[in-house]
Order: C-alpha cells, then structure tokens, then sequence
C-alpha cells in the first residue's frame, strides 16, 4: 500500500525557523569563540629576592663576610613582563645596577624594592651591587638574569 506524505505550509513555516536558528547559533559560536590575541603577555611573572650574608673567621681570628643575592640567577623568557621583589635582610644598603637591561636601584635593610622590566634581547645579565664590588667589601655581590627565547 502506498501511503502519501502531506506537507502542510505550517510545516514548511516551522522548518524554515528551526533552519534559521540552527545557523543563527552556529554563527554566534563561532563569532563569540574569536578572540583577539594581543602580543603582550596579560601577567607579570614575579621573582622574590633576598640579600644575603656569610660571615667566617679566618685561622688568624679575623672575620671575613660576603654578600650574595639569592637566588643567584633567576631564568626569563624574552618578552616576558617581570617583577622583581628584592627584599633588604642582610646589610644596610645594596645599591645595584643591570646595565644592559637599562635598571638602576636599591635595596635597604627591612624593606622590599620591586622592579619591573620586560627583556627584549636573549642572554645573561649580571645584577652588580655597587657596595659591595670585590673581596675587600664583602664581594663581589652578583647576581644574574637569563633570559631565553
């Protein structure tokens, strides 16, 4: 027996808007899923530092002290923002300089110094404390930044 299928314009009405909303939706998804990607990066990455102190005596009675920053070396990616929290534990004041990075400044005994940079060249930059720069002054006081790519 053949059985024949009645298409009713209420039918036709009805598919034509479940049609529209299936593309409606699937243009939104993909619409809302583009994003915008920017080239700087949306975090800071953050390095805590601590001056330090070793102090001996010497076979003679004479003491001897040396001042380091720790950790010693902290690693980065270039174009990475980045924040150094240096904090003063040990030692009154420990002027510094990283020339090549272009960062100038101090760190005192009981207080933090924060400084952010974003590397933009490859390689391995020394953090020089200007007190404390050879033998004779507890030195020297170096540190380093490697930055990678």
């Amino acid at each position: 027996m053949f059985k024949a299928f009645v298409v009713k314009k209420r039918m036709i009405q009805l598919l034509l808007v479940t049609f529209a909303l299936v593309i409606a939706a699937g243009v939104f998804i993909k619409w809302n899923g583009a994003r915008t990607v920017s080239s700087e990066p949306t975090e800071t990455r953050v390095f805590e530092l601590v001056t330090g102190e070793f102090k001996s005596k010497t076979e003679d009675g004479r003491e001897i002290e040396s001042y380091v920053w720790s950790p010693g070396t902290i690693v980065v990616n270039k174009g990475e923002r980045t924040e150094l929290r240096i904090s003063g534990v040990n030692g009154i004041s420990h002027p510094f300089v990283i020339k090549e990075l272009g960062i100038e400044g101090e760190v005192i005994k009981g207080k933090t110094t924060k400084i952010t940079f974003t590397p933009q060249e490859e390689g391995i930059f020394p953090i020089l404390c200007l007190t404390h720069t050879d033998m004779h002054s507890g030195g020297p006081m170096v540190g380093y930044i490697v930055v990678e790519d």
